[in-house]
């Protein structure tokens, strides 16, 4: 594991726990979820990716408190972590975790009327 990773990984974890226990913006849904940190390798940029559990209108809201308390975050990182270069944070929406459950959820939709097509057939010819 390259040392920029083991910093991003530790990163995400402060990230998180500031978000959950630092940020009092109404705005921010109690179901945040941050989903990966992608760090540069000169340490200066660090890209956010958040899941938010809301409608869209909530979600653009939660992003907006977000970037708006950046430099929160960005100075408690600092009083969290033991690191020479502070990144510029940018944050991103994932909704990655939503769409693998709208797949899911099509997936079990087409598997269900698959199955109502076969019955049919089965009764059809006398057999079960």
């Amino acid at each position: 594991m390259e040392r920029t990773d083991r910093i991003a990984a530790e990163m995400k974890r402060v990230v998180s726990d500031i978000i959950r226990t630092e940020l009092k913006d109404p705005r921010i849904p109690v179901v945040t979820s941050v989903t990966r940190l992608k760090l540069a390798k000169d340490l200066k940029f660090a890209k956010i990716y958040v899941s938010f559990l809301g409608d869209e209108a909530q979600k653009k809201a939660a992003m907006q408190a977000l970037r708006a308390s950046a430099g929160l975050i960005r100075y408690q990182i600092g009083q969290n972590m033991t690191i020479r270069t502070l990144p510029e944070l940018n944050f991103a929406l994932d909704e990655s975790i939503e769409y693998g459950s709208y797949m899911a959820e099509r997936i079990a939709q087409v598997m269900a009327e698959d199955k109502q097509k076969e019955a049919p057939e089965d009764n059809a010819d006398g057999t079960l």
